[in-house]
């Protein structure tokens, strides 16, 4: 899709006037973050976006954008025929041997368990992991928009667009879509390198002291919010995820105790969490790429962990009766 844009080999049929029902769109550089810099539509109030925005019931000629700062227009929620219920837990922290990114695999919807094995990890490119929490649908539709943004940002310019680039992007192209239900919560971990166009790493143009150098895990919401930081966990699991770290996490870990410390706080979470569970997926992410580890069932995790607790109960009954 990518490559055919920047070809210009795109069928105009599918772009006429009656297949985007009399709404023009104009095709916009979304890498020119200055606002005074960004190709407007009259016709669309000047959003700066080329794909479909959610449409209201009527005419055409009566839609309104649900954009926030509109003249005279307010946000439009768009109403779901069903409830969206869900959960999930996913989590990453950096530390000194690079970034950790684990999440469970259950989908679930209800109290119906949806899917068991579901990848809520997905690699962007060689040294971006995108994690996703919320609708799996928003998700996997932006996840798909995001690649493809990136890799017409790597055909334009011969290199990739950094992770702190990346996150911007991500949350100038879901601002718009504030209050329409759309449900995506992803946080990037990564490691940040320069590469030209046929991927080889080349040497970076700025300083190793450089903000955009080194690890970097930024957290994305759909409401456009963007925060970085050093440890995040989202989805209905997190407050446990999240007690696991705040206990265990340091800067200094090796990596078989940054792998042990995120399988423990996912175990935690789909223990605790009816919306999480079934496997692990485990991403560690150096300046050399990423490596996945193999898929872990928490079952069998919840097994050995019911023994090390039996095994402890007898250690202490037998201490008790040797001091009796």
């Amino acid at each position: 899709m990518a490559l055919q844009d920047v070809c210009s080999l795109s069928d105009t049929q599918w772009f006429s006037a009656s297949s985007l029902e009399n709404t023009a769109f104009h095709r916009t550089d979304f890498y020119n973050f200055g606002m005074r810099n960004l190709k407007k539509s009259k016709a669309n109030n000047g959003i700066p976006l080329h794909f479909f925005l959610p449409t209201q019931s009527g005419s055409p000629s009566s839609y309104t954008p649900p954009f926030p700062f509109s003249p005279g227009n307010h946000s439009v929620t768009v109403h779901r025929p069903f409830p969206l219920c869900h959960g999930t837990t996913t989590l990453g922290f950096i530390f000194q041997g690079g970034v950790i990114a684990a999440a469970d695999t259950r989908a679930s919807a209800g109290g119906l368990v949806a899917c068991p094995a579901v990848h809520k990890i997905t690699a962007i490119h060689s040294h971006l992991v995108v994690t996703s929490s919320g609708s799996g649908a928003d998700c996997m539709l932006w996840e798909r928009i995001l690649t493809r943004e990136i890799r017409l940002y790597q055909l334009r310019h011969r290199h990739r667009l950094s992770i702190r680039g990346t996150a911007k992007l991500l949350s100038f192209m879901l601002h718009p879509f504030k209050g329409t239900d759309v449900c995506v919560l992803l946080h990037s971990a990564a490691e940040d390198s320069s590469a030209d166009i046929s991927g080889q790493n080349v040497p970076a143009k700025t300083s190793s002291a450089s903000p955009n150098s080194g690890p970097k895990l930024i957290y994305v919401c759909s409401d456009g919010v963007r925060l970085q930081g050093d440890v995040f966990s989202v989805g209905s699991g997190s407050p446990y995820a999240y007690g696991v770290l705040d206990g265990g996490l340091r800067w200094s870990l090796t990596k078989d105790e940054a792998i042990s410390l995120a399988r423990e706080a996912v175990f935690r979470a789909t223990h605790r969490d009816a919306y999480s569970g079934n496997n692990v997926d485990l991403f560690h992410i150096t300046a050399q790429g990423w490596k996945q580890r193999e898929r872990e069932d928490l079952k069998e995790e919840y097994y050995r962990h019911m023994k090390r607790s039996e095994n402890k109960v007898n250690e202490r009954k037998s201490d008790r009766t040797e001091w009796s």
